[in-house]
Formats: C-alpha cells, structure tokens, sequence
C-alpha cells in the first residue's frame, strides 16, 4: 500500500472512507472500499497516470480486481 500511500499524497489525496463497516441493500459490492477526495478532478487524473500510481499498479493488477471510478465533485445547491 505504501506505493498508493505515496502517490495519493503526492496529489493531495485524503483518505474519506478506508475499508471499514458497510451495508449494500441494492446492487453490487466488494468486500473492501476505499474513497479518496482529491483537491480537483484534474489532480486525480494525474495521480492515476503518474508513474507512482502505475508502478503500484503493476503490483496490485496480478492479484486483485478493482472497480475505480474518477468522478467530479459536486458544489451546487443540493436538490431539494
């Protein structure tokens, strides 16, 4: 972990959600989850294309499955 440690920190990246206890009550799951903010969503596209991120990347590819999305935040006025 510590290559990911390495490369999230390099781009600003918190920790929100690390493993811990969840529900799933509609869809698919893993049995671990982890969610990183990043400063901007440019910021986290260049810490998954720096060569941090992918040389961790070819350690972790042989022996786990992950589902990683990269998403913009939202800052609007929330629905109502």
């Amino acid at each position: 972990m510590h290559r990911y440690l390495a490369a999230s920190r390099k781009y600003g990246a918190l920790f929100l959600v690390r493993a811990g206890r969840f529900e799933n009550p509609e869809g698919g799951s893993r049995s671990r989850n982890v969610v990183l903010e990043f400063p901007s969503y440019q910021a986290a596209l260049d810490c998954y294309k720096s060569s941090e991120y992918q040389a961790a990347m070819l350690l972790r590819a042989p022996v786990s499955k992950i589902d990683l999305l990269i998403i913009e935040g939202y800052d609007g006025p929330q629905p109502t």
